[in-house]
């Protein structure tokens, strides 16, 4: 039996980075108003689920709020908040492939809402890919979407999609000022790389990274001495913190030493790092299934092993 409850506020954004938004209209807007949610037509068992589920996900036990916001999603299978939270406790838990199943039926449901829009592109770029590749599954066409997706992936730091969403939208003072964000955002990028490509070449550290890729390459197809192979990558990775590379090769390392939890870090650490390597980042994917295949973790295992593209 149903009953009519009074406005519930649920501030369903509290586990995202705190922070300030543009809305399509004039203003900024805070997170907690942009997720502000009414419920007014639920049943008694329905909110006991969804309240356990928002408590679990909470004291970041994820298993828990995805079982208790699945029997929501059972009771009410059109609500886009329950979509949204099983794409956030996804996301949360690592489950990246289920994270964007939900929050692109929340996105279908609500196209102009910000943080439905955000969760969706969270849960692509721990893909390694972006909304653009999904273009034909969701409401492209939709103005406030496309608004609010160019704003995100300027604050996740890929301004170059940003950029290219940009350009698809009419000008306004709201898109003009965020084309001089990203243009300024790319400019100190391009400083920073210059005085770091200076600074290499001047100290002969540029070659040095070769010939440690090489050594290491050499160890890992060797297949052999896991002592040498550490000792190398965590050598490399003190005067090279940012390669995603050394980051792999040290996950190798650790799991040929059965260091499992710190060779899944490593490995994950290469996969945060990486940019447009298509061959590393299978690598990568191999390896983890692996490690997790090592640890007992099968579902985790063949999530990764499906994640290696074929052809490279």
């Amino acid at each position: 039996m149903k009953k009519t409850v009074p406005m519930l506020l649920l501030f369903l954004g509290a586990t995202l980075s705190p922070g300030i938004v543009l809305s399509q209209e004039e203003g900024p807007i805070t997170e907690e108003e942009s997720a502000e949610v009414s419920i007014e037509e639920y049943s008694d068992e329905f909110q006991q689920y969804f309240f356990e589920g928002l408590k679990q996900k909470g004291i970041q036990n994820y298993d828990k709020a995805i079982n208790a916001f699945l029997k929501c999603k059972n009771l009410e299978p059109e609500k886009e908040v329950v979509s949204f939270e099983l794409a956030k406790s996804y996301l949360l838990d690592k489950q990246y492939i289920n994270a964007q199943e939900y929050a692109q039926e929340a996105v279908l449901e609500d196209p102009e809402n910000y943080w439905y829009a955000n969760t969706l592109a969270e849960s692509l770029q721990a893909q390694n890919t972006t909304v653009s590749t999904i273009k034909e599954q969701i409401p492209w066409n939709n103005r406030e979407l496309k608004s609010n997706l160019a704003t995100i992936y300027y604050e996740l730091g890929n301004y170059q999609e940003a950029k290219s969403i940009l350009m698809e939208l009419e000008k306004t003072v709201k898109t003009e000022y965020l084309q001089s964000k990203i243009n300024d955002s790319i400019a100190k990028q391009r400083t920073i790389t210059n005085k770091i490509d200076i600074s290499e070449n001047k100290n002969g550290d540029a070659g040095d990274l070769g010939t440690f890729e090489k050594r290491i390459q050499d160890l890992i197809n060797a297949s052999r001495d896991a002592k040498t192979l550490l000792e190398l990558t965590e050598e490399a990775l003190e005067k090279y913190p940012l390669q995603p590379f050394l980051y792999y090769a040290n996950g190798v390392a650790l799991k040929m030493g059965n260091t499992l939890n710190e060779a899944k870090e490593a490995l994950e650490t290469a996969l945060d790092y990486l940019i447009d390597d298509p061959v590393l980042e299978n690598k990568i994917y191999k390896e983890l299934s692996e490690v997790y295949g090592a640890m007992g973790n099968t579902e985790k295992a063949d999530e990764y092993l499906n994640k290696v593209k074929p052809g490279f």
